[in-house]
């Protein structure tokens, strides 16, 4: 059962935001875009809003930990795909970022089961927020000028970035784990 805390009430509220914002990318509704930018807007701002509010209220949960980083990708992947879907963004673009998020995301679970936990680096802050900042423009402003092209691609740019950090930081605290496991194991008992 899920724990009932303000936490993961957003969290689900964040995934139930996704059938919106895709539905009113992409149907012919009155101001489909305005509806998809503010409810995007605001699952967006839910995602920091309830880690804030779980660690500050000591609320963090099993559930919490598995569905936040979830949410955050159904919302990021459903908008990507819509956006390609209106011929708004690039496919490649697209690929890179749902590549990006799916491989950290089967390292992190690996990496878990193994006992080793990575927080995200501000280079992961920093990519979430220029990927948000991007759809955002890409939802509000079409055709896309430059500023918004150059957006999406330094969103791309730190998506890339991160990851490596990402991969080569888990490689390196794993090595790290067994040196410890090693030096313990060949310690007399």
């Amino acid at each position: 059962m899920v724990p009932l805390n303000i936490p993961n009430a957003l969290t689900m509220l964040r995934i139930l935001a996704v059938p919106v914002v895709v539905v009113a990318l992409l149907a012919e509704i009155p101001n489909g875009d305005l509806w998809a930018g503010i409810v995007f807007a605001v699952a967006a701002f839910t995602d920091g809003l309830d880690g804030y509010i779980a660690r500050r209220k000591g609320e963090i949960t099993t559930f919490g930990k598995l569905m936040d980083p979830l949410a955050d990708k159904l919302l990021v992947v459903a908008a990507l795909v819509s956006l390609v879907s209106l011929g708004r963004l690039q496919a490649w673009i697209a690929m890179v970022i749902i590549a990006r998020e799916l491989a950290v995301t089967g390292r992190r679970a690996i990496a878990v089961e193994q006992g080793v936990v990575i927080a995200a680096s501000w280079l992961g802050k920093v990519k979430t927020a220029l990927q948000i900042a991007a759809i955002l423009a890409l939802i509000a402003v079409d055709p896309a000028p430059l500023w918004v092209d150059l957006l999406v691609y330094a969103a791309v740019a730190a998506t890339v970035i991160s990851g490596a950090d990402y991969f080569f930081g888990v490689r390196r605290r794993m090595e790290e784990r067994r040196a410890e496991g090693t030096a313990k194991g060949a310690e007399p008992a």
